[in-house]
């Protein structure tokens, strides 16, 4: 068994690796020396049809194993990836541009989301209820939602892809994937060849690489799936959401963030500025958590950004594979030059740069943007790069106004000597999740995972992965004769 690109460059179709039926070619490129990695023939909508074909007679079969084989399966797909981590690691440094630590830091979360699907098909509990009825009893039962379409982006897909996959198939579900063009492995056939491996009934999992150009809307329209799973940005994301609805199937939305990160003035600095260049500058900044703006109070701002900005042009800036490289290059030139613009923007309506990263190809050497006011375009938009607005405020009340004031409401941090102060503030900032004397960057396989306002829909993770990925049915058994009116 191999993990190398040369294995995994296909689609994984019912259960067969092949060349997708598609005469456009799709490109695997390496983000920092822009080295073609691997090319293959995209997917069709005929492609994707026997996908969907193949999961669904697929579920079938699973629903006949046994709930302790599906753990046993789901298990084995975490000792497969234990065994083969140094190549799933040069897999996420060559296809993403991922540092090392963020290699690493990746392929814990996906070992622990598949360890807490691991335990879900010994919880499919259902229930008996007393019925107004005499001698008749209410059961019902958590059965599997069907097959669940699965689109996932570039930043973190082996874990963004496996935050829906695993979960999926060990509530009882199939699942078709579709990973980013630029993450075709790490965020799918990787995906499917552990699956594969560990034991999952053949095409039950499928995953298809495509030109989204070529298939328009025809994988969120498909008949067969009943769950439509996106992670992204919140503006295709509202799109998905709107066509699945459209379509009568269940979106999940995992979309864009503009976290706050506030720095009260009884905060730790020292360690508040590790936090805060943590939670923005991790994986380049591409982390639809990571902090956007930093709110620090004032009396303490010239203190704190002496530091935050001795640490932040330390942080170096390189190839990925290199271990000391904290910053590696972004996805592609696209997301460079976006990144690019959005910096003379900011610039051109009154931020002033104290830090200001080179910018050589894809490698973006962070930028440090000061008296940023909440209105600027750079405040309001998901800087998604290394780029940082510094913004202060004088009460409480003002830090709490200033977080608030985003369309996108998906995670926060906020640091204070005074715990509970933190957390009542928190309470009051509107955001899916907010960590007290923390990161922004926070994802753990039992706790609720979700956002606010445009920041998507839904909750995932533990009871409520569970709950989005099956249904409860409702049979009743009437054991006598009801009395009818006529």
């Amino acid at each position: 068994m191999s993990f190398q690109l040369s294995v995994l460059n296909k689609q994984f179709i019912n259960g067969e690796w092949r060349q997708g039926k598609s005469q456009t070619l799709l490109q695997n490129i390496n983000p920092f020396n822009e080295d073609i990695l691997a090319e293959v023939n995209g997917a069709t909508l005929e492609d994707i049809d026997e996908a969907y074909q193949a999961s669904a007679k697929a579920k079938l079969e699973w629903d006949r194993v046994n709930p302790y084989k599906k753990r046993d399966i789901l298990e084995k797909a975490v000792a497969i990836i234990d065994s083969h981590e140094e190549e799933i690691v040069q897999l996420i440094i060559a296809e993403l541009g991922g540092t090392r630590l963020k290699a690493a830091f990746e392929i814990g979360l996906v070992k622990n989301m598949i360890k807490e699907a691991a335990t879900y098909p010994l919880r499919m509990e259902g229930k008996i209820l007393p019925s107004t009825e005499d001698h008749k009893e209410n059961r019902l039962y958590r059965v599997p939602a069907g097959v669940v379409g699965v689109i996932s982006p570039f930043n973190f897909p082996f874990f963004l892809s496996m935050k829906s996959v695993a979960p999926a198939l060990g509530a009882g579900c199939g699942v078709v994937l579709k990973p980013h063009e630029d993450s075709m492995v790490t965020g799918g056939t990787l995906i499917g060849k552990i699956f594969e491996e560990a034991g999952v009934p053949k095409g039950l999992l499928n995953v298809v690489l495509c030109d989204i150009k070529e298939i328009g809307d025809g994988f969120v329209e498909h008949p067969i799936p009943r769950i439509i799973s996106f992670t992204g940005s919140t503006t295709v994301g509202s799109y998905i959401g709107q066509v699945a609805v459209k379509n009568f199937k269940k979106p999940l939305l995992e979309l864009g963030g503009n976290s706050a990160f506030i720095v009260m003035e009884d905060a730790d600095i020292d360690y508040a500025v590790n936090a805060a260049t943590f939670s923005r500058f991790t994986h380049q900044g591409q982390i639809c958590m990571s902090a956007n703006r930093i709110l620090v109070q004032k009396s303490i701002y010239p203190t704190f950004m002496n530091k935050f900005k001795e640490k932040v042009a330390a942080l170096k800036v390189g190839d990925p594979s290199d271990p000391e490289t904290v910053i590696g290059p972004v996805i592609n030139k696209r997301q460079a030059s976006t990144l690019e613009d959005l910096i003379h923007t900011g610039i051109q309506e009154g931020a002033e740069p104290i830090l200001l990263g080179e910018i050589s190809g894809n490698l973006v050497a962070p930028t440090i943007l000061t008296n940023v006011t909440p209105e600027m375009t750079v405040a309001q938009k998901e800087l998604f790069g290394p780029v940082v607005c510094i913004m202060t405020f004088d009460t409480e009340e003002d830090a709490i106004n200033i977080a608030n004031n985003t369309q996108l409401g998906l995670s926060g941090a906020l640091h204070t000597a005074n715990v509970e102060r933190g957390v009542e503030m928190a309470k009051r900032i509107h955001t899916g999740m907010i960590h007290v004397n923390d990161v922004t960057i926070n994802d753990e396989p039992i706790v609720a995972f979700g956002g606010e306002k445009q920041s998507g829909l839904g909750r995932l993770n533990g009871d409520w992965s569970l709950d989005e990925f099956t249904t409860m049915k409702w049979i009743s058994v009437n054991y006598s004769q009801r009395q009818l009116p006529y």
